[in-house]
């Protein structure tokens, strides 16, 4: 096959990676029940002037199933990092104990997780929108070497197929994603 359909195709999947990775990366973040430490991933601190994140001045712990422990390595800066916390809208109140900052998630109610699956199903989607972008992309591609003749109309169909295989096995692992995050919101 011709060597500018392999990189188009090669650019797809690429493409299509990154919508499937962006959509895990959100999901980690999406609390289910359970502490997860990567809900304070996007948690930045006002470190000397500079926005750091949380987990480069603490180290944060699970001791227990719906608890996280943050341990803050400048104790300066525990103050602050309480006053982040707040800010970011988690859900729970911060306890501090003068050494350490208690984060105890309560039970989520049958309203909140449904508006969490509301919330992951729009990640979902917006993933969805990004592997089309990445088929439309390769399509107007591969549309103009076929107008400019650089391959064949049999070669455009091939081609297509294979653009089309890509985006389906794409949007069935985003599918498969959604479907995995929804049974961990809904398990009570």
């Amino acid at each position: 096959m011709n060597e500018m359909i392999d990189e188009i195709l090669q650019s797809c999947k690429d493409e299509t990676l990154k919508a499937i990775n962006h959509q895990l990366n959100e999901y980690m973040v999406v609390r289910a029940g359970r502490a997860n430490p990567h809900i304070l991933d996007k948690v930045f601190i006002d470190y000397y002037g500079v926005p750091t994140p949380l987990k480069n001045m603490a180290s944060i712990t699970v001791p227990e199933a719906r608890m996280l422990c943050v341990s803050v390595w400048d104790q300066s800066q525990v103050k602050n990092v309480i006053k982040a916390i707040s800010m970011a809208d988690l859900g729970v109140t911060p306890n501090d104990d003068g050494k350490v900052i208690r984060l105890v998630f309560p039970m989520l109610t049958e309203e909140r997780r449904r508006d969490l699956v509301k919330d992951i199903k729009k990640i979902a989607e917006d993933a969805k929108i990004g592997v089309r972008g990445a088929r439309r992309d390769a399509m107007d591609m591969i549309d103009e070497l076929e107008k400019s003749g650089e391959i064949s109309e049999d070669e455009q169909k091939v081609a297509e197929k294979d653009v089309q295989k890509i985006v389906d096995n794409a949007c069935d692992t985003i599918d498969e994603n959604f479907k995995t995050k929804e049974k961990e919101i809904l398990e009570v």
